[in-house]
């Protein structure tokens, strides 16, 4: 059987994911930081092992891989958002960001490579936004590091590919998750008109991706935008 492990798992298209390839038949373990009781649902329902673990700290990552014995997958869903003018964002907001949604997965990526290494094979697959891809406004922190994703995943392409390990990307757009709860529905519904299908995304949506990437043998340093045609 082979292992899976989803970052940011208990919520949203994290859970979606681990809903998704637990279905296909793959062992599951998700990373999740604070939500204990949500997490500890989602492993239950799909007879997954969540394990707490802050991604951006190199020392808890490294303790949360000893629950692991192998790793054939890696998907880097764990992330953090902020939206405000650039001249508002507190630095440590704007450093954090950074830690979570780029360094994070430079840990992960790390904490994984021996198992990939040691097969001379591996699939990595980030996740990005339509954001990281043609940026936004008062949301500068989160397109950096979103955009850095995207670098990222290239560089790792090219870097990895003579070892066997694949790494693409997924870019998604208005994802109705916790990310868009604050979001008027007036608006929501105006970003939905906005894209050639007429909707916003799921979660579910994005995992599909997800898992299309995990498994597509012939494809690497990809970015696959989940976005429902609102950018072309």
């Amino acid at each position: 059987m082979l292992t899976a492990l989803i970052t940011g798992g208990s919520r949203g298209i994290g859970a979606a994911a681990v809903e998704l390839f637990s279905k296909k038949g793959y062992r599951v373990y998700f990373f999740y930081e604070k939500e204990h009781e949500k997490a500890k649902e989602v492993a239950e329902k799909w007879g997954a092992t969540a394990i707490c673990c802050d991604v951006s700290n190199k020392r808890a990552v490294q303790k949360a891989m000893e629950q692991l014995d192998d790793v054939d997958i890696l998907v880097c869903n764990a992330g953090i958002c902020h939206s405000g003018l650039i001249n508002e964002i507190p630095e440590e907001q704007w450093d954090r960001l950074f830690d979570v949604n780029v360094k994070g997965i430079y840990h992960c990526v790390n904490a994984v490579l021996p198992y990939f290494l040691r097969k001379q094979a591996g699939s990595i697959v980030t996740v990005s936004s339509m954001w990281g891809q043609v940026g936004a406004s008062c949301e500068a922190a989160y397109s950096a590091t979103k955009g850095a994703v995207i670098a990222l995943t290239k560089a790792l392409a090219q870097e990895l590919g003579p070892s066997g390990i694949r790494v693409n990307c997924v870019a998604p757009g208005v994802i109705l998750t916790d990310m868009c709860a604050t979001v008027a529905p007036e608006i929501l519904e105006e970003m939905a008109g906005q894209s050639a299908i007429g909707r916003n995304g799921t979660a579910m949506d994005v995992a599909q991706a997800m898992l299309y990437l995990a498994e597509a043998t012939f494809v690497t340093g990809q970015v696959l935008g989940v976005n429902g045609g609102y950018v072309l």
